[in-house]
């Protein structure tokens, strides 16, 4: 393959033209193959990682190796979230004709786009490359995945089985590549290369990844915000939220990162979090929690995605045993106001309003800070406090009655669609507002025949009707 610039190729340049050269070929390979052959690539794929003993070791590798989240969590994203996966898209067309508008007389068919670069956190570094592989090669593509450094060896074990089952089923292994030895420069080389980026990452890798010049998947800031209305079962409410915070310790960035409770049930909002291990910071305490989240402007690495306990440690805040997650009561938004924002971390801002309007208004104003597009909550029984809300917030998912982080990536209680990759619209910078599927990573040929009866333009009076006399 030859250099894409007139600049001598550098050694990453050239290291990835070697793994696109390899793809390229194996997702040639598989162009030919039908419906049944594709799904049995991605269903062995899930068995090889899923299965009974390998899930919990990849589980124990990521924890070990990244220090970020819990076992439990990791778990059942491997034994659990992967099989939802492909539960979720093994019965879609994904090959040849996929839809038929009979209205338009028109046939859609599904073709790969070709080499995907996929990047990999090192939160979830034991599904993600799985849920992105099966997408991938669902539509007849290729994967290269470049990991989180911190998190190398669990994505070269769980592609390294993928590779091991994809070769069993017939097909090339090197339809699921991994970067053994991540860098700057070799994730740069391989946006830069591949034909589509799906970029799950940081803000700076997002941006690199839409500003690489290839087309690009990317996903926005997280920082969820939970409202709690006044007709809400609080004690559900509080066990979801625990639920939601705690899992994996918030490595995910649909975490609770704040929640709004309605003025009357603020007291009973905060005792119910109590029973769920929730400890209310004082203000001193959440000063205390916000100075050491933060080293430098940045999150403390030793910090974030940790249990309770070694945060209020660190914070010197005595908690009592069985505490999981830190309340922080927080009036302002913003710079000046870090709790507010993402903090990948089992500590929750919380906050008071009096109406519906203040909480739509307070959810855009933290999500303007940080996470604009991604996701918000609603806990109610008032069908009209919820088309409101989605109507009033800037988001691309609201989940209802629902633990936020187990909820908009896809759960077996709702129909979104399974995925690690959550567009946040032109609110978040992002192309897309989706659940990122397969169905963002194929070329999709149009064909048209001519209808029965042509379309007429409408009369002038019914198409403009009063416009006209309005324009006089």
């Amino acid at each position: 393959m030859a250099a894409l610039t007139d600049a001598p190729a550098t050694g990453a340049a050239i290291e990835i033209q070697g793994l696109i050269a390899r793809a390229r070929r194996a997702q040639t390979a598989i162009e030919s193959f039908d419906q049944r052959q594709v799904d049995d690539l991605i269903r062995a794929m899930v068995w090889a990682v899923c299965q009974p003993g390998v899930a919990g070791r990849i589980a124990r590798l990521a924890v070990d190796e990244t220090r970020l989240g819990n076992y439990e969590s990791k778990l059942a994203k491997m034994a659990n979230k992967t099989r939802a996966a492909l539960a979720d898209i093994i019965h879609d067309r994904s090959v040849g004709v996929i839809h038929v508008d009979e209205a338009r007389q028109i046939i859609e068919i599904a073709k790969p786009v070709g080499v995907i670069g996929a990047l990999s956190t090192s939160t979830h570094p034991e599904a993600t490359p799985v849920v992105k592989a099966i997408n991938a090669v669902k539509g007849r593509n290729a994967i290269i995945v470049a990991p989180h450094p911190r998190a190398k060896g669990t994505n070269k074990v769980v592609c390294d089985l993928m590779r091991a089952a994809i070769e069993k089923m017939g097909a090339p292994a090197d339809l699921v590549i991994a970067i053994e030895e991540p860098t700057l420069e070799l994730t740069t080389e391989l946006m830069r290369q591949c034909d589509r980026i799906l970029a799950t990452g940081g803000a700076p890798m997002v941006r690199a990844a839409y500003s690489s010049g290839t087309p690009a998947l990317g996903v926005g800031v997280g920082n969820a915000v939970i409202t709690v209305d006044d007709t809400a079962n609080l004690a559900d409410a509080a066990e979801k939220i625990r639920i939601s915070k705690t899992f994996d310790e918030a490595t995910s960035c649909s975490s609770d990162n704040a929640v709004i409770a309605f003025r009357g049930i603020r007291e009973p909002l905060l005792d119910e979090l109590r029973k769920q291990g929730g400890w209310v910071a004082s203000p001193d305490e959440a000063a205390r929690i916000a100075a050491v989240l933060w080293q430098d402007g940045a999150l403390n690495r030793d910090l974030i995605c940790r249990p309770a306990l070694p945060i209020a440690q660190a914070a010197r805040i005595d908690v009592p045993a069985g505490t999981t997650f830190i309340v922080v009561p927080q009036d302002g938004v913003g710079p000046d106001h870090p709790l507010s924002g993402e903090k990948l971390s089992i500590v929750m801002a919380f906050y008071t309003v009096d109406t519906l309007q203040q909480a739509i208004d307070l959810t855009n104003r933290i999500q303007q800070y940080q996470g604009l597009g991604h996701s918000c909550g609603l806990y109610t029984t008032s069908d009209e406090h919820i088309l409101a809300f989605a109507l009033g917030t800037r988001t691309s998912r609201v989940m209802v009655n629902q633990p936020q982080s187990l909820s908009n990536s896809g759960a077996l209680w709702n129909g979104m669609y399974q995925t690690f990759s959550l567009g946040c619209g032109s609110w978040g910078r992002n192309s897309t507002t989706n659940n990122i599927t397969w169905r963002d990573l194929i070329n999709v040929t149009r064909v048209s025949k001519p209808l029965p009866v042509a379309k007429t333009i409408p009369p002038n009076e019914e198409l403009f009707g009063d416009v006209m006399e309005k324009l006089r």
